[in-house]
């Protein structure tokens, strides 16, 4: 009976080795996906109002998105402008992607991760 224990302590080592091999991996994934979603007119649609370097036909209403990482060192401050601007500058043109679910929690921290390379 005492082999019992160790088998939840076994399944904890294999889930957190596993999620660190695959942790780099998951990194460059979803900066994919949030550079899609940048992108993608129909969801994230970015390019209607920045300039992104590697993107077609920007807009010019907002600022260039650029050393954001710099700009912005706390993750959690793009986030928020993304979830909803709205909160710290009512005047924004920046649609409340979050708030309106036009794009899930999941999305916009990938969208995040894109801008952090930027």
């Amino acid at each position: 009976m005492t082999a019992f224990p160790r088998k939840p302590a076994l399944l904890l080592a294999l889930v957190v080795l596993t999620d660190l091999a695959t942790g780099p991996a998951c990194a460059q994934s979803t900066v994919a996906e949030g550079e899609k979603l940048a992108f993608d007119r129909g969801k994230g649609n970015c390019l209607t109002c920045h300039v992104i370097k590697g993107g077609d036909l920007p807009g010019t209403i907002g600022p260039e998105l650029k050393d954001l990482k710099a700009r912005y060192p706390d993750r959690n401050d793009l986030v928020a402008i993304l979830t909803d601007e709205t909160k710290r500058n009512p005047q924004t043109m920046m649609p409340p992607f979050g708030r309106n679910r036009i794009l899930t929690e999941r999305e916009i921290n990938a969208i995040v991760d894109f801008l952090q390379t930027l």
